[in-house]
């Protein structure tokens, strides 16, 4: 047994040692291209150009020692704030995304597209969430000086970018294939249109229950139903292009050595979130899979008093005199009453945890992609579990006041947990 411990200790050594190497080393500009994110990007799909991550007050500086480890270039920017009073109370620091315009630093952010480029949606306004900029400081002061004035219609920085381009619905779509002769003999486009290849809207997918392109093309997808995010566990279960980003699109490497280093971090950041400015509904969701965990545990102590209260109640009614029966109850009968409640416990219990995992994977098992489809397997499921929990629930309730009735002899009592 001592040789797994001394591995578990050499990996953790180890990195340990790459940790300080990369700790030491800052990432520094050396190109016009670069892939910019206002926290966090994922290196596994393989591109060489450089990620610079722009980082405001609320992130600590051993967040951004982390981000500078892994090869991110960390700019420190101050937020701006949203002048809309009427907006999401998430959208207070939106706003600040407009800096990406006043990174001259670098020619293009994203793709070869001229000036500035876009997604439209499924109506006449523009989609903030992937753009390709040029960054410009004359562009971004001009927005400063406008951003107290245009309306949102949003009340976050997406409103505010239709505003100021607006331009931008009667632009053309982005042709990433014509001729550079064709390019340097025609007039330069101030926006165009990015296709759904460079922004599939998972909605629309949702709806017709398939990209309305070829999906080996597809350049980025953007998860736009509200709360379904893919970093969520259980989204897998409603969305099928969810899929495509846990695997990174088959770019996906994990291995142990990453794993360790993880929790490596979490345990000297003594558990305490790195970025502690802005808090985000995605961190309730991370505890889902407690959940079950916790509501048998909760479950086990209700019935844990039911049977409290059951030797309770027949202690106080049942005379002193008629506790000498319980010396001359039959062995052979309590051992078949103990084996019986085991076995009834086992269950109902097992039938809950069958009920539980089943439930929502029954879209999985009949092969259904369509999200109503789902959704009502779902439901079905789900008022099945309800039904049986119900149903199981009560019955453990009243086997648990038996149980405690007939081990009313503090002396001879079984204490049973969950029945």
């Amino acid at each position: 047994m001592k040789f797994p411990k001394l591995w578990i200790l050499f990996l953790v050594l180890l990195v340990t040692i790459q940790s300080k190497l990369a700790l030491g080393a800052k990432a520094q500009y050396s190109s016009k291209q670069a892939y910019v994110t206002l926290l966090y990007g994922d290196g596994d799909t393989g591109s060489t150009k450089e990620m610079v991550v722009l980082v405001s007050d609320g992130v600590s500086d051993y967040a951004k020692k982390l981000l500078e480890a892994d090869g991110w270039i960390v700019e420190n920017i101050s937020l701006l704030v949203n002048p809309n009073q009427v907006r999401p109370k998430r959208f207070w620091g939106v706003y600040t995304k407009l800096k990406i315009f006043n990174m001259t630093n670098y020619k293009k952010d994203l793709f070869k597209c001229e000036k500035f480029c876009a997604n439209l949606k499924h109506s006449e306004r523009l989609n903030s969430g992937v753009m390709v900029v040029e960054p410009s400081e004359a562009v971004f002061n001009d927005m400063m000086s406008k951003v107290n004035t245009l309306p949102s219609y949003t009340g976050g920085d997406q409103g505010f970018l239709n505003s100021y381009y607006s331009g931008f619905p009667n632009s053309h779509v982005f042709d990433p294939n014509i001729p550079q002769e064709v390019l340097k003999v025609r007039p330069v486009p101030e926006m165009e249109q990015l296709s759904t290849l460079y922004n599939a809207d998972v909605g629309l997918y949702m709806l017709a229950n398939k990209w309305m392109v070829d999906e080996s093309e597809l350049h980025v997808i953007h998860y736009t139903l509200g709360p379904l995010k893919p970093w969520d566990w259980w989204t897998s279960w409603l969305l099928k292009p969810v899929d495509v980003w846990q695997t990174g699109g088959s770019l996906f490497r994990t291995s142990l050595c990453n794993h360790i280093r993880h929790l490596y971090f979490i345990i000297r950041s003594s558990g305490t979130v790195a970025y502690s400015g802005v808090s985000s509904s995605s961190n309730i969701n991370v505890n889902n899979p407690w959940t079950f965990t916790i509501f048998f545990l909760l479950f086990g102590a209700f019935l844990h008093l039911i049977y409290q209260r059951g030797r309770r109640i027949v202690t106080q009614l049942t005379p002193v005199s008629a506790d000498t029966d319980l010396f001359n109850s039959d062995p052979k009968k309590d051992h078949l009453q103990a084996s019986s409640c085991d076995i009834v416990s086992w269950y109902y219990g097992l039938g809950m945890a069958f009920l539980v995992i089943v439930a929502p994977s029954l879209p999985c098992i009949f092969g259904i992609t369509a999200l109503f489809l789902r959704l009502g397997l779902m439901v079905v499921g789900g008022i099945i579990l309800a039904s049986f929990m119900t149903y199981a629930s009560e019955h453990l309730a009243i086997r648990s006041f038996l149980k405690g009735c007939e081990d009313r002899d503090t002396t001879q009592s079984r204490e049973c947990f969950l029945c």
